[in-house]
């Protein structure tokens, strides 16, 4: 039996021994809360060193660990660990680089089948086995999805998506009755949200790139004097619940969205072939900057993120204590809360909304119902955000108020739901900074689809849309899915051209203007928050001006504080902007403009060279 250099103990009881141990500092690591910034990266890095020996082990002494019994699979689940580890350092720090290296270790199991061992003898236990490793390769396949999903390699998604019901077909009569109903939903699910994540949505990176975006270092600067702290966004929360919304596992669609939208895009990574770097055959693992052919080094860090799906309330106030007590002195938290509310499950008349005491007025509230209201109606007549059933009602439900003790640090609120306005009420009631707040509107336009569920289920949230992908939003509103976008491809780039354009004009009288709030201020130092701020901009004009929204306040969103009058949907700039986008899509019909804003004569041909001028 082969030796060890360095001792008397057979390679393979090392191994075995180190394949136990390295287990359970996986453990630790899986099992650790991601939300502490100041965690110790120990068990991290220790847990990484020790499936480094053992990848080098197997490779070192192969025949001898083989002829003891170790299995093909076996060095595919040492690789497979690898590249959980890189992924779960992914979601702690949200740094790319990681998230490419488990991208490459997946690659390499799945390519080299390290998960299809040879059949055995038929027997109960060959069997048995057989079912095992097929439920590690599905486990595999969505893991591995999941991270080319974020780290946009389509291709590589639509071949997982593929081999998943393949995978679960083939073995399909090993599976009990239940675990086939369970892997069955997760392939549906997996199907369901690539029909809404389409090429249409993927015209262009939703990273911030600066292949469309402008670098930070051109943008304009505000007006100085109203605020001498430049403030960056730092960390982000990111909760959505609906009942039956587009997910895969615990990443939904408008979670995802956000996801990407908040993380630079690395040069190059959209050009990159569906493969893996060559550099990477043979499987290295020191090679620890598999980015640095495709990312900028000048890159700042992504703001780090924190995904939470129906998280109990007690536990979505924890993290967001956690949070705000680690931020930095420089830092904003950002928390979109994207959720069902009351009116979504009790039918019933709402009382207004007072947070700070019964003596206060109710600000904002949406109008009251003239149904009649029940006894359990009346116990639950607050407005909220329902994020599912966690036991009682006071851990199933986010009041306004929950929000207010985190006003002690800079936040930056993204608040997408039918109850949304209400959130306004903590504007007033703040405990040391004012909080920004974008609100999503009460209710979607009536072309939107036919029926604000069915919408949401099939496309996600339209504003959260028009936070991430802008354009988009603007061509399901005006009617235009996309379905024919190969065809139509250059006409959209050029779109997106003009959409820059008119970004760039709102932008330059924001930052210009006398009248705009501090905390607007603050929050338009930082690259991405400031593109929010400029797509709600468009988002807003978009909803007030089109015709079938008549301009009621229910479809249009909101913010506080208010932004410059400069900025309104019916200020002669909003409208040009909008005419010249609705003109492009010859959908100037669908939009109502006053009778001062003259119809542009200026062709396509010179709509398109005035765009290419934007960077």
């Amino acid at each position: 039996m082969a030796q060890s250099n360095n001792s008397a103990i057979p390679i393979t009881e090392q191994f075995w021994s180190l394949v136990d141990k390295a287990d359970r500092r996986f453990s630790r690591v899986r099992d650790r809360p991601s939300h502490d910034r100041n965690r110790d990266d120990g068990d991290f890095h220790k847990a990484f060193k020790l499936y480094t020996r053992l990848w080098k082990m197997q490779q070192e002494h192969r025949a001898a660990l083989t002829d003891a019994g170790m299995r093909r699979w076996e060095v595919g689940e040492i690789a497979s660990r690898i590249a959980q580890l890189y992924y779960g350092q992914y979601r702690r720090t949200s740094d790319s680089s990681y998230l490419a290296e488990a991208f490459v270790f997946y690659e390499a199991v799945l390519d080299r089948e390290y998960l299809r061992d040879a059949p055995s003898a038929p027997s109960a236990a060959a069997a048995a086995a057989e079912v095992a490793l097929a439920h590690k390769q599905l486990r595999l396949l969505v893991r591995f999805l999941n991270v080319s999903l974020i780290l946009g390699r389509r291709e590589m998604v639509l071949r997982l998506a593929s081999l998943l019901r393949i995978v679960l077909e083939e073995h399909r009569r090993g599976f009990q009755e239940t675990e086939y109903k369970e892997w069955k939903h997760v392939v549906q699910e997996v199907v369901r949200f690539l029909k809404a994540d389409t090429p249409f949505m993927n015209m262009r990176p939703l990273r911030y790139s600066f292949a469309f975006d402008p670098p930070p270092d051109t943008l304009p600067s505000v007006v100085p004097g109203g605020t001498k702290r430049s403030l960056a966004l730092r960390d982000a929360v990111l909760c959505s619940y609906y009942h039956n919304e587009v997910k895969i596992g615990e990443l939904t669609l408008d979670t995802f969205r956000m996801l990407q939208c908040l993380e630079w895009d690395p040069c190059g990574m959209f050009s990159l072939k569906s493969g893996a770097d060559g550099t990477h055959s043979g499987m290295g693992l020191n090679s620890h900057n598999l980015l640095q052919d495709i990312r900028d080094p000048s890159l700042p860090l992504n703001p780090r993120k924190l995904i939470l799906y129906r998280p109990s309330i007690t536990h979505f106030l924890m993290v967001l204590a956690t949070m705000c007590e680690e931020l930095p002195h420089d830092g904003i938290l950002l928390i979109y809360l994207s959720a069902a509310d009351t009116a979504e499950k009790i039918t019933g008349s709402f009382r207004k909304l007072d947070i700070s005491s019964p003596s206060n007025s109710p600000v904002n509230s949406p109008p009251e119902s003239s149904s009649p209201i029940t006894g359990s109606q009346k116990i639950n007549n607050e407005l909220h955000l329902w994020l599912g059933s966690h036991g009682s009602e006071g851990s199933k439900y986010i009041y306004p108020c929950d929000l207010v003790p985190f006003t002690r640090r800079p936040l930056f609120l993204v608040i997408d739901s039918k109850c949304s306005h209400a959130f306004k009420a903590i504007n007033g009631s703040e405990k040391g900074e004012t909080a920004a707040m974008l609100l999503s509107p009460i209710s979607r336009p009536p072309t939107a689809a036919a029926g604000d569920d069915s919408s949401r289920s099939q496309n996600g949230s339209q504003f959260t849309m028009f936070l991430t992908a802008p354009l988009q939003a603007f061509c399901f509103l005006i009617g235009i899915s996309g379905t024919n976008i190969d065809k139509v491809f250059e006409k959209y780039v050029a779109a997106e051209k003009l959409l820059s354009l008119s970004l760039k004009e709102w932008e330059t009288t924001l930052v210009a203007s006398d009248a705009l709030h501090p905390v607007w201020i603050q929050a338009l130092g930082d690259p991405f928050l400031r593109r929010f701020i400029l797509r709600f901009i468009f988002c807003r004009a978009s909803l007030a001006l089109f015709k079938l929204t008549n301009g009621e306040e229910e479809f249009l969103p909101g913010c506080t504080p208010q932004l410059p009058e400069s900025l309104d949907p019916d200020a002669a700039l909003s409208q040009s902007c909008i005419l010249r986008l609705a003109n492009f899509f010859n959908a100037a019909d669908q939009f109502a403009f006053t009778e001062g804003i003259a119809r542009s004569s200026e062709s396509d041909a010179d709509l398109i060279t005035e765009a290419s001028d934007v960077r």
